[in-house]
């Protein structure tokens, strides 16, 4: 049995989340710290961070310390008819720090859904998305979007895609003062600048927002990327997360990559976002699989501090003791605390450092 008290706060938190992906199915995916930087040259814009570290191997070969897991995960598998890879992980890895612009190991626990994937599967990975926010605190929000809606969207009003990139820059900073600049800029007028004019703002409870999407009248794939969101949150209706999500169609990923669901998570006294997910086919279609895929990540190193219980003390008992102790006696105190399920440490002499509860000094010269 495992004595949390002697986790550290982010080893608490892994020990949780793989307990929960485990219990649905998805199994523990190793990798290696590196892998060949051609990877990462032919996806770089799916990286959150363009900036690798790189090295060469004994054979000369570029190598780079891993910016990324899911890259890994989908050039490892195989497609196979009716079969999903569901697969979970824990690994650093190491990227460019928003914080100090350095280089930084970065833990990330998460999972990924790869294969022949459904409503279910989109909806089961959602769903742990919010348990995983639960696990760490019960303040938190799950923001869900739908890349189909927004290029759909943009599609009826604009293709071009300078047009598409700086609307998309706009709506991710909920922006409407710029918006109807880039419009002018792009001679976007009536219908289809009062429609981005809109969308801005529709955001919140899942309900409210998509009554407003379903009285937009944009085009037949707008409808139905509408309708597949409305499906899931039908079904997020009926669990313990149903308060907990919102929808917000400012989280904008790059849609060479990714398509359909997306979503970020918060959760309360974190400043930033913990948990980055969504669907990703786009990718594995260019990477040369006929699969699809669904995943997140949950950013651990953003909660070491989170949550954690500030102890008094480092040990409950610190037994100093010298050379003419008896070890047998040492050793049979020493037992009879870690029996009671205390924790205990043994010194020569008062340590500076070390903070204790209690304090058993069986020196026989005690000067």
């Amino acid at each position: 049995m495992i004595d949390t008290r002697y986790l550290k706060n982010e080893e608490r938190i892994i020990y949780n989340l793989r307990s929960l992906y485990g219990s649905y199915g998805y199994l523990p995916f190793k990798m290696s710290k590196f892998e060949e930087y051609e990877l990462y040259v032919k996806n770089k814009d799916f990286l959150v961070s363009d900036s690798v570290i790189t090295f060469n191997d004994t054979n000369g070969k570029l190598l780079a310390l891993k910016p990324d897991v899911t890259l890994s995960i989908i050039k490892n598998g195989q497609d196979e008819k009716g079969i999903k890879q569901k697969v979970y992980y824990s690994e650093n890895v190491y990227r460019i720090s928003g914080s100090t612009r350095q280089f930084k190991e970065i833990m990330q626990t998460g999972l990924e859904c790869i294969g022949d994937i459904d409503l279910y599967d989109v909806f089961e990975v959602v769903s742990l998305a919010a348990a995983s926010l639960g696990t760490i605190s019960k303040s938190y929000v799950l923001e869900i979007s739908h890349l189909g809606i927004l290029s759909s969207l943009l599609d009826s009003i604009n293709p071009d895609k300078d047009f598409q990139s700086s609307v998309m820059a706009c709506l991710e900073q909920k922006n409407a003062h710029e918006l109807k600049t880039i419009c002018d800029e792009y001679e976007v007028e009536g219908e289809g600048a009062q429609l981005l004019c809109d969308f801005v703002s529709i955001y919140g409870k899942a309900d409210t927002v998509l009554e407003k999407l379903y009285s937009l009248n944009v085009s037949p794939a707008f409808k139905c990327a509408v309708d597949e969101l409305s499906a899931l949150i039908a079904l997020l209706d009926k669990t313990e997360y149903k308060d907990k999500i919102s929808l917000d169609f400012s989280i904008v990923n790059d849609m060479n990559y990714y398509n359909g669901i997306v979503f970020n998570g918060f959760i309360e006294g974190v400043c930033e976002t913990v948990l980055f997910g969504g669907r990703y086919d786009k990718l594995l279609n260019k990477m040369g699989r006929k699969s699809k895929g669904i995943g997140f990540a949950v950013y651990v190193d953003l909660l070491e501090d989170f949550g954690a219980e500030k102890r008094d003390y480092d040990v409950d008992v610190l037994i100093v003791y010298d050379r003419s102790t008896d070890v047998e006696r040492l050793n049979a105190l020493v037992g009879s605390y870690v029996a009671k399920g205390q924790s205990v440490t043994t010194q020569k002499s008062l340590p500076q450092r070390i903070r204790y509860r209690e304090l058993l000094d069986i020196r026989e010269d005690k000067q």
